[in-house]
């Protein structure tokens, strides 16, 4: 039997289009856990940077917007106080930008 016409059981992980999938909220915040020590102050400074641009990033995605066109500032800064995160800076959003665009 050719190898196409074995058909394979697709794992339960593949779709969600048969069953709807209920989110209680788009963002859950994660037990926090302490950084290593010893890294100079501007690893710590991006290293958060990178973690709220991740969090607004997928907030985004969850309510609807997906295309980085459509993420203007203002848009990433009113998701921030939904989420409850201080206000992004302009290098954050343009980082929120950047994360959507390189996950298509």
């Amino acid at each position: 039997m050719p190898a196409a016409a074995v058909k394979s059981k697709p794992l339960p992980t593949q779709s969600t289009a048969k069953r709807p999938v209920l989110f209680d909220s788009p963002y859950e915040p994660v037990e926090k856990r302490p950084l290593p020590a010893g890294r100079p102050r501007e690893w710590y400074i991006t290293h958060n940077r990178r973690l709220k641009a991740m969090r607004l990033a997928i907030a985004l995605l969850d309510s609807g917007v997906y295309l980085p066109n459509q993420a203007r500032d203002e848009r990433i800064r009113s998701a921030a106080l939904e989420l409850g995160i201080h206000p992004p800076s302009a290098t954050t959003c343009h980082m929120v930008r950047a994360l959507m665009r390189y996950a298509r």
